[in-house]
């Protein structure tokens, strides 16, 4: 009687979940999405989804180092660069959205009508206006920098504040200062933290920013579980996974926007 009340409870425990560590942005966590696709994710692949939180060039390191299983970052310069190396079996773009300078309503450095992003941050350095940079070497960091190389501009001084962080803290930290900072558009709008600031800037096409999944190369890192990095990035790139990208939105505004490429031949 014992034993056959032993295997019924056995047989009636859910199974255990496997486990997949990806490293992600801290703009991908930050606007919420990651609340929204992990429960799907666990309830129809058996994947349970172990998120690292850091910057697009934290996160390509610990892809290199085989600390995770996959990446999923916005630096696409630095993720061709990280399949040329070998250590991703291919980059596969599953969504996008843009970034936007923010600002005071005041706009000091008047902004709003600049023909393109990098005369408005030449106008920002001109007036010493306050701009505070993420400094990390995040994906965000990474295009702030394209912008200001753009603007023929290497800034500097007091009024530039590179302060090291995530877009989170960044954020904070400009509306604290009274700031220009330039933020992708999902984190500014699940922030709510938003005082006096605003969009500014917008539409662009220098301020596109597109994510794409990068699966560790196992051949690098035999330890890491490819064949389940696969399986995630099958559902990221299918209907469902699609359809809960594109429908995400705050405040009747759409976060990203699902754009999943062709699957190429796998290694």
């Amino acid at each position: 009687m014992i034993l056959a009340l032993l295997l019924m409870l056995l047989t009636t425990l859910p199974a255990s979940a496997e486990t997949l560590r990806m490293a992600v942005t801290t703009s991908f966590d930050a606007s919420g999405l990651a609340d929204i696709l992990l429960p799907e994710i666990a309830a129809e692949t058996g994947i349970d989804v172990q998120l690292l939180v850091v910057g697009t060039g934290q996160a390509l390191r610990l892809g290199e180092a085989g600390d995770v299983d996959a990446v999923l970052v916005h630096s696409r310069a630095a993720e061709e660069s990280f399949v040329a190396q070998g250590h991703a079996t291919h980059r596969r773009e599953i969504m996008y959205n843009d970034f936007v300078l923010i600002g005071p309503v005041s706009d000091p450095a008047e902004i709003a009508d600049a023909p393109d992003a990098a005369t408005a941050l030449a106008r920002i350095a001109a007036a010493g206006t306050p701009f505070v940079s993420r400094g990390d070497d995040s994906g965000t960091h990474k295009a702030e920098l394209r912008l200001w190389n753009a603007a023929e501009l290497s800034p500097e001084g007091g009024w530039y504040r590179p302060v090291g962080a995530g877009m989170g803290a960044a954020l904070n930290t400009a509306v604290a200062m009274g700031a220009y900072v330039l933020s992708d558009r999902a984190t500014w709008l699940n922030f709510g933290n938003r005082d006096d600031m605003t969009i500014l800037f917008e539409g662009d096409p220098a301020l596109f920013n597109q994510y794409a999944y990068l699966p560790v190369a196992p051949d690098r890192h035999p330890h890491v579980p490819h064949d389940r990095a696969l399986r995630l990035e099958d559902w990221l790139t299918g209907p469902r996974g699609q359809a809960l990208i594109d429908g995400y939105t705050i405040a009747g505004e759409r976060l990203f926007t699902a754009n999943a490429t062709p699957r190429e031949a796998r290694p």
